[in-house]
């Protein structure tokens, strides 16, 4: 008889549908029974000897929250037998209703709990810790995770020592995984944390990976994609990396409508074991990344989230360098500016933050033009080196993304039915602040801000910290502005100026979107396991 291995996990809700997510320990039929009568089954599919499901739930109604069971094959596995936590919901948004979406990224896998966490309460944990308590309490609407949701290449001593029992691991890539087995042990140690894994069974998820899901600096330049290239296992990392990344957080980010146009997923399903469909998928995927996208697009109400994939669709030779391919462009183009006045308030969600402290901003943007040959050979080759050395990497290393996003922004302001707010929602940097972009050509009308909090459940070294507060300062951006004469790289067409952080810790921003207004309030863990406002604020005015 088959088990539950990992989820459930609800992911897509509207107000009719939902999808839930579910592995197995068994080819089985995987049913999901709500309080009300609604419900939805579906097969396992096979990728890599794993057994999974992705039920799509019919019959819900708007604006009700019913509980729901999980059965395989008529057995029921969850809720879990004497848990502690209260029933799963699958809440629906009901018509006019505020719009409350929590963020945050790069969350290390919290320690069993008889364990010392060196880095604090997690603050996934912290936040069904709080919802738990209260099945009342204000609760988010979607929780949103911008990338570092498993760290491929920074592992726990368990996971190493699991790993030791399948490898020598003195041989590359050492206590790094390696394969799609040793992926799936990073889900079970992250998604089978109590508290996540109920607060991921009653809350809407979408994901986006970043560097850590595959490795760090992910895609930094051409060059150092052809040192990677070069080693002998850096293929298979990739493969399984996004294999896995496509079964345990993309399939679930995309509608029921989506679902059954998308033709990975028709091949997975059509065959006893899918792995085989899958993995081409990931081979095309690193052959042409323009040809596969990550990136999508999700309307809660007035609200539109537009997920940017800012690692795979990136474009990396010199003189051509773009975050985005020339396609992915032109689809984030079509998901803001499509149909004028669907939204009252636009997220862009993309890993990288777009706009950064002043200083790593003009040191990413000269460096990019040292790279490119602006002051020649020498200097491109100590560019190279300082970029993979210091993480330059981000928006600003790709000048011509920034402005082009810049552009976008400013087109969305302008058209008819112009949204309320836009909002750039990012993470990474394992530290939060509010940036607000006024433009050099003129007042938007329309207040546009950089959202960056993370981490969820990590670190940020002393001397770092030190680094993120003076990259605001005055003197800093005198010496930014050295580096951008000597780079001699064009002025950006935004200012922005800091309104709150920098802060560091554990951390989850939440956005309250209800008719034109916006507010936003950051928390933070503590060294008791609670969460604490340490900022909150309008967008709107």
């Amino acid at each position: 008889m088959a088990g539950l291995r990992l989820g459930p996990l609800l992911r897509y809700t509207d107000g009719s549908r939902a999808t839930v997510w579910v592995e197995t320990s068994g080819p089985c039929t995987v049913e999901v029974r709500c309080s009300d009568g609604a419900g939805g089954t579906a097969a396992t599919f096979q990728v890599a000897g794993h057994h999974y499901a992705l039920v799509t739930v019919t019959g819900l109604q708007a604006g009700t929250a019913p509980s729901y069971e999980v059965f395989l094959d008529d057995t029921p596995v969850w809720p879990l037998p004497d848990s502690r936590f209260p029933p799963s919901v699958i809440r629906t948004p009901g018509t006019g209703d505020a719009v409350r979406v929590t963020f945050g990224s790069c969350r290390w896998a919290a320690p069993p709990a008889d364990g010392k966490d060196p880095v604090g309460p997690d603050a996934l944990d912290t936040l069904a810790v709080r919802l738990a308590a209260d099945p009342d309490a204000e609760r988010p609407d979607v929780l949103l995770l911008l990338g570092d949701q498993i760290y491929a290449d920074e592992t726990s001593e368990e996971t190493r020592r699991w790993l030791t029992g399948r490898r020598n691991l003195d041989e590359p890539p050492g206590g790094q995984v390696a394969d799609y087995e040793e992926y799936c042990h990073l889900y079970y140690e992250s998604w089978l944390d109590p508290e996540v894994r109920w607060l991921l069974s009653t809350v809407p998820s979408f994901m986006i990976f970043d560097d850590h899901d595959i490795v760090d600096d992910w895609n930094t330049s051409a060059s150092w994609l052809a040192d990677m290239r070069a080693t002998g296992w850096w293929q298979e990392r990739l493969l399984s990396g996004l294999m896995s990344y496509w079964v345990h957080q993309h399939l679930g980010n995309l509608s029921p409508a989506e679902l059954d146009d998308d033709p990975t997923w028709a091949a997975v399903r059509a065959t006893p074991d899918g792995t085989k469909a899958l993995r081409a998928l990931a081979e095309q995927a690193d052959a042409d990344s323009s040809t596969v996208r990550f990136s999508y697009r999700r309307d809660f109400g007035r609200v539109r989230v537009v997920m940017v994939d800012s690692r795979a669709a990136r474009v990396l030779e010199e003189g051509r360098r773009s975050m985005l391919d020339p396609g992915e462009a032109d689809w984030l183009r079509e998901q803001v500016l499509g149909d004028e006045g669907a939204y009252d308030h636009l997220l862009i969600g993309t890993s990288l933050p777009w706009l950064l402290p002043h200083l790593v901003h003009d040191t990413e943007g000269w460096d990019a033009a040292l790279c490119a040959g602006e002051r020649g050979a020498r200097w491109a080759r100590f560019g190279e080196w300082l970029r993979r050395g210091a993480d330059l990497e981000h928006w600003a290393a790709f000048p011509r993304s920034f402005a082009d996003l810049a552009a976008l922004i400013a087109d969305v302001a302008a058209a008819p039915g112009a949204p309320a707010s836009v909002c750039v929602l990012s993470g990474d940097v394992h530290h939060g602040y509010v940036a607000e972009a006024t433009w050099r050509s003129g007042d938007l009308g329309v207040p546009v801000v950089q959202l960056t909090c993370s981490p969820v459940h990590n670190s940020v070294p002393a001397a770092m910290r030190v680094g993120f507060r003076v990259g605001w300062s005055a003197p800093a951006r005198v010496l930014g502005r050295l580096l951008a004469r000597h780079g001699r790289t064009p002025r950006p067409p935004v200012r922005w100026r800091k309104r709150g952080g920098p802060w560091f810790g554990n951390q989850l921003m939440t956005l309250t979107l209800s008719g034109r207004s916006a507010r936003l309030r950051l928390e933070r863990t503590g060294k008791e396991a609670r969460l604490d406002t340490v900022h909150e604020t309008s967008l709107t005015g």
